[in-house]
């Protein structure tokens, strides 16, 4: 029997069909739900901040929490994933957090909350690395970046959902209901997603290939729906060691340290501005329904950032749209802090959300997966959001200190600090993928100067 299946070429010649959607939507409502968990600490802090149930400290400390939690999951699900697969992988850190969640959702005290949220980091962390990655792994080359672009609108629309959800249910039911919310759905998908296959791509690095040629088999006659495919391009034979120092030499240390410095940037951002939006509000002297109605709006920018990332990823390219979306970003962080016009504020800010996020579209679901090879896909996305979380453990002190001392101003110098790095590091040493197959990306040194066209 042939040892080489050839997935890679034979999984880029295939036409979009109902596959593909069926992975989409699997992954991606579970990533939905990924989302809806996270963003639940911008609805929920404020609440219990207003009602005595939590400090301002210990609402820093269940965020840090979550980092720590999102940290180990992102870490140890990089070396679960290359190990056991993608499948068991994203079905485990489903589970885990759906469970957490409820859990949560009867926390007698906020300590016991805390402690929930760590549990719920470990499988959240775990969820954005295998997600994306699994993605990465089945769609065609040539619309690579709109299909993981619009896997990161499913998890971004969590925010504006979350804060409109809140607005209904916390003032009726509490904020434990929101929790509640985030564990039943987590375990419904987690129940509909059993019947997600493995990724071809994983099976063929790992040998198994008997598996891998009788799974591409069984996709190709679904996609075919009965008419020829086009022949596959010739494998390409560009083999990486598994091993974990591989990671560090060339190609792909240049890749790591993309991979590092682009995420420490985005989930400050995320995470030391956006999440704390509410928290903000509340401490300028908003009411939590004004606070609610001013984030919200600024949430609409959310999936507009995300949508517009995934549809100019393929047609912009990844490095053009990473370097301009931040350019604007650097803009509109001067000017938002100079804002106190009651209408012009919630304006300012939705104009500020979208290409915020335009590079989560770009940097979570796109770029980093795309970086890495098959056999080390997951440990290298692992670690490098496991640094991304990791650095940010001391945002939310950090944010507290500059919030108190500068105001939002404060808070957003660091932001326009991180992004200039990025800018330099994605300019100097970033690839661009694409329209490229992953595997023909395997061994390409960096820099790549100038972005290369698809043939």
């Amino acid at each position: 029997m042939s040892t080489s299946v050839n997935a890679g070429s034979r999984l880029d010649r295939l036409p979009i069909g109902p596959f593909h959607r069926r992975i989409m939507i699997l992954i991606g409502i579970g990533m939905f739900f990924d989302g809806f968990d996270i963003y639940i600490a911008g609805t929920v802090l404020g609440v219990t901040l207003k009602t005595g149930f939590s400090t301002l400290a210990e609402n820093a400390a269940f965020i840090s929490a979550t980092f720590v939690g999102m940290m180990l999951g992102s870490f140890g699900t990089g070396f679960l994933g290359d190990r056991y697969g993608r499948r068991f992988t994203y079905q485990f850190n489903l589970l885990l957090f759906g469970i957490a969640s409820l859990a949560a959702a009867f926390a007698p005290s906020m300590a016991f909350l805390i402690a929930c949220r760590f549990v719920m980091g470990v499988g959240l962390g775990a969820e954005n690395v295998v997600g994306y990655s699994t993605m990465t792994e089945f769609v065609p080359a040539r619309s690579r970046g709109k299909w993981l672009g619009f896997t990161a609108v499913c998890v971004v629309t969590g925010l504006p959902v979350a804060l409109l959800v809140a607005s209904v249910v916390v003032p009726l039911f509490g904020w434990r209901a929101m929790f509640v919310m985030g564990g039943v759905g987590a375990l419904i998908v987690w129940y509909l997603r059993k019947s997600l296959p493995e990724s071809p791509r994983w099976l063929e690095a790992v040998g198994r290939t008997a598996e891998a040629e009788a799974l591409m088999q069984s996709i190709e006659k679904e996609a075919a729906q009965g008419r020829p495919l086009p022949a596959p391009a010739a494998a390409t034979k560009a083999p990486v060691s598994p091993d974990l120092a591989t990671l560090f030499t060339a190609p792909l240390l240049s890749r790591m340290i993309v991979g590092a410095i682009c995420l420490i940037t985005i989930n400050t951002l995320l995470y030391g501005f956006v999440t704390w939006l509410p928290v903000f509000f509340i401490k300028q002297g908003l009411s939590v329904a004004t606070s609610f109605g001013y984030s919200l709006l600024m949430a609409l920018g959310v999936p507009i950032g995300s949508a517009i990332g995934a549809l100019t990823a393929d047609r912009w390219g990844r490095k053009p749209t990473i370097i301009g979306a931040s350019l604007v970003t650097i803009i509109l962080g001067v000017i938002y802090p100079m804002i106190s016009n009651p209408f012009l504020l919630p304006a300012v800010g939705f104009a500020l959300t979208v290409p915020i996020y335009v590079l989560v579209a770009l940097l979570f679901g796109i770029y980093i997966p795309e970086l890495f090879p098959t056999e080390v896909r997951l440990r290298a996305s692992g670690i490098v959001n496991t640094l991304g979380r990791g650095a940010t453990i001391v945002t939310p002190f950090l944010v507290v200190m500059l919030f108190e001392a500068r105001g939002v101003a404060g808070v957003m110098a660091l932001m326009i600090g991180l992004l200039v790095v990025q800018i330099i590091t994605v300019w100097a040493l970033g690839i661009e993928p694409r329209h490229r197959s992953l595997e023909e990306l395997k061994g390409e040194e960096a820099p790549s100067a100038v972005p290369q066209e698809a043939s």
